[in-house]
C-alpha cells in the first residue's frame, strides 16, 4: 500500500489516475464521507499491492534500492529497465510489497454504560485484527471484591473468533486511579487473597485467558509491595492456566522518586508473561497543544523498556485519538481539550477549509482553525504517516506487538496499514 499526502489542487479522481485505480476504491478504503472534498496535507492510504517511488534529484537505482531493502539489480528487473539505466527526476518505480512480520494485537474495550449494538458491531468488525480483547475494567474494591463492567456477550463473541479475552483489573475509584486503594490491596494479604480468588472464579465463569493489571499512580513507597503483589498473582494465576500481564506508564529511566517511581520495569517484566507500554498522553486534556504520542518521546521509552525487559514481551501502546485544544490553553484556564478520532479530525479540517501540517520530529499531523466565535483551536491527531512510523518502531525493536486504546474511534488507515505491515497472530 502507498501513503499519499494530498497536495494543493489535487482531486481524488486525479490521485486515482496517478496510481492506476479508481477514486471509488480510495474513497472506500479511507472511508471518506465526501470524496469530492479533501484537505491539503491529508494522508490517504492507496490500496494497491506494493507501492511506487518517484525519483528525486541525485537518486540512482542503488540509492533507491537501499531505501527499500532491495538490490539495485532486483529493482531494475521489477521495473523492466537496465541495471545501468540513468534515472530521470519524476520517474516512477514500482516497489514490491514488504515482507510481513508476525505480531500480537491487543485492543481495549471500555463500555462505561450499557452495551450498545454499535459497540458489539465494532467488536465483530475488528476481531480478525486482534490477538487479545481487553475488557476495561474490573474495578478492584477495598474488600477484595470486584466491580464488573457491562459486557453482554462480547467475551463469548471474541472466543468464537479465536481472540483471547483479557480481564483488565484497575485500582479505580469514582472514575480515577487511586493510589490509596492500590496500597490496601498490596498490604492487606487477606484482602489480596480474596481479590485473587474472585479474579480466578470470574475468569473461569466468563472465559478470560489473561489477567491484565492496569494499576496507575502507584506510590514510590509501594514499589516493592507492587512487585510482590504481581509475583503472588502470577503464582496464583499460572497454577490455573491463566497468564498475567501489566500496563506500564512511559518511563525513560529507573527513577524511584518521580510520578512513575512506583513502577519497576525490570522486575515486573521478569514476572509477567507480557507488558503493554502506555506510550501516549504527552498531549492530554489539560496540557498545552502537542502530539499525543510523539515518535521521539515514544522511542526513548522503547529504548529504555528493551534494556529492562525482553522485547518479545513488550507491546507498544498506541492511541486511536487526538485532541482539539481551545485557546487560551491550559494550565491557565483549566479547560479540557476535546478528544476526537483521526477521522473526525480530518473531517474538521475539511469543514474549516484549513490545511493539515506535519511535525517531522514528533511524526504527527496537526492544524489550526478559528471557530465561529473567532477563537483559535489547535488540533493534533494520528494519521497514516504517524502510525506507519510506530509500525516501523515495532519492527526495528522486534517488539511482541501493539496495544490500542481504544475501540470505537474511527481510524481506517490504521487497520489498512496494520495488514500491510503485519500478520496478526492468533494464539
Amino acid at each position: 500500500m502507498q501513503i499519499h499526502v494530498v497536495q494543493s489542487g489535487q482531486s481524488l479522481y486525479g490521485i486515482g489516475q496517478t496510481y492506476g485505480i479508481s477514486y471509488e476504491e480510495i474513497a472506500k478504503a479511507n472511508e471518506l464521507e465526501d470524496p469530492s472534498r479533501l484537505a491539503v496535507g491529508q494522508a490517504l492510504v492507496i490500496p494497491i499491492v506494493g507501492s511506487y517511488h518517484w525519483v528525486q534529484a541525485g537518486q540512482t537505482l542503488y540509492t533507491i534500492s537501499q531505501l527499500y531493502g532491495l538490490t539495485f539489480e532486483e529493482l531494475a528487473r521489477l521495473n523492466g529497465i537496465s541495471p545501468n539505466s540513468v534515472l530521470y527526476v519524476g520517474q516512477r518505480l514500482y516497489i514490491p510489497q514488504r515482507e510481513k512480520t508476525i505480531i500480537d494485537v491487543f485492543l481495549y474495550v471500555e463500555p462505561r454504560e450499557a452495551i450498545m449494538e454499535s459497540t458489539v458491531a465494532e467488536v465483530r468488525r475488528r476481531l480478525r485484527d486482534l490477538t487479545y480483547l481487553g475488557m476495561f475494567s474490573y474495578e478492584a474494591q477495598r474488600d477484595g471484591s470486584l466491580k464488573a463492567p457491562p459486557m453482554d456477550d462480547i467475551p463469548a463473541i471474541a472466543t468464537q473468533a479465536n481472540v483471547l479475552n483479557a480481564m483488565v483489573i484497575t485500582n479505580m475509584e469514582e472514575f480515577s486511579f487511586s493510589p490509596e486503594l492500590a496500597h490496601v490491596l498490596f498490604s492487606d494479604l487477606q484482602v489480596q487473597n480474596r481479590l485473587f480468588e474472585n479474579i480466578v472464579q470470574t475468569a473461569k465463569r466468563i472465559g478470560f485467558s489473561d489477567i491484565h493489571f492496569d494499576f496507575e499512580f502507584i506510590r514510590p513507597s509501594d514499589r516493592q509491595l507492587y512487585i510482590q503483589f504481581i509475583r503472588s498473582a502470577r503464582a496464583r494465576f499460572h497454577a490455573v492456566g491463566l497468564t498475567i500481564s501489566v500496563a506500564l506508564p512511559p518511563k525513560t529511566s529507573d527513577s524511584t522518586t518521580s510520578i512513575y517511581g512506583g513502577i519497576d520495569y525490570k522486575s515486573l517484566g521478569e514476572i509477567c508473561d507480557f507488558v503493554t507500554l502506555m506510550t501516549y498522553e504527552w498531549g492530554y486534556t489539560y496540557s498545552d497543544p502537542q502530539a499525543v504520542s510523539p515518535l521521539n518521546q515514544v522511542r526513548r521509552v522503547v529504548e529504555f523498556a528493551v534494556s529492562q525487559i525482553p522485547s518479545e514481551k513488550i507491546f507498544l501502546g498506541q492511541n486511536l485519538y487526538g485532541y482539539d485544544w481551545t485557546f487560551p490553553y491550559p494550565p491557565e484556564t483549566g479547560v479540557a481539550a476535546r478528544a476526537l478520532s483521526p477521522q473526525q479530525a480530518v473531517n474538521l479540517a475539511i469543514s474549516r477549509n484549513v490545511g493539515i501540517q506535519f511535525d517531522t520530529t514528533a511524526q504527527a499531523p496537526f492544524f489550526l482553525y478559528w471557530d465561529d466565535n473567532g477563537v483559535r483551536h489547535d488540533v493534533w491527531f494520528e494519521d497514516a504517516r504517524s502510525i506507519q512510523a510506530k509500525f516501523n518502531l515495532i519492527k526495528e525493536f522486534n517488539l511482541r506487538g501493539i496495544m490500542y486504546w481504544k475501540l470505537g474511534l474511527s481510524f481506517p488507515q490504521n487497520w489498512l496499514l496494520l495488514h500491510d505491515n503485519f500478520i496478526v497472530r492468533k494464539r
